[in-house]
C-alpha cells in the first residue's frame, strides 16, 4: 500500500492547506495594517507610550492633528479594545486614556517597526 505522502490527493490537500494558511495570514496582516495604517493612529499609539493620558497631552504630542480627528481616533482605538477610557467625575470632568493590555501588546509588537523606520527612512520623507 503506498504511503499517504505519495498519494497525489494527499499532496494536493497539503498544498491547499498551506495556501489557506498563507491566505489567512495575508488577511490578518491586512486587518492589522488597516488599523495601524489609518492616518494619525500610529502617532496616537506612540503618544500613549510617551505618557499621554489626557486629551490635551495627546494633542500636544501628536503635532498637526485636529481636535476632531484626535477625538475620532481615540474613540476608534477604544472601540477596538486598544485603549481604555476612564471618566473621573471632577469639575470639570476629566477623561483619561491608557493602553489596554491588548493595546500594550500591539505597541510592543510595533516597536521593532519604529526602530526599522528610524534606521532606514529619512526624517524628511
Amino acid at each position: 500500500m503506498p504511503s499517504s505522502s505519495s498519494d497525489p490527493s494527499a499532496v494536493m490537500a497539503a498544498q491547499l492547506a498551506d495556501h489557506d494558511a498563507n491566505a489567512s495570514d495575508c488577511e490578518a496582516m491586512q486587518k492589522i495594517l488597516s488599523i495601524v495604517g489609518r492616518r494619525w493612529t500610529g502617532a496616537v499609539l506612540l503618544a500613549c507610550t510617551r505618557g499621554a493620558r489626557r486629551f490635551s497631552e495627546y494633542r500636544r504630542l501628536v503635532v498637526g492633528i485636529s481636535d476632531r480627528l484626535l477625538s475620532q481616533r481615540l474613540r476608534e482605538l477604544e472601540s477596538l479594545g486598544l485603549l481604555e477610557r476612564e471618566v473621573i467625575p471632577t469639575t470639570p470632568v476629566q477623561i483619561l486614556y491608557r493602553p489596554s493590555v491588548r493595546g500594550e501588546e500591539l505597541i510592543t509588537a510595533l516597536q521593532p517597526l519604529l526602530g526599522w523606520g528610524s534606521r532606514h527612512l529619512s526624517r524628511s520623507a
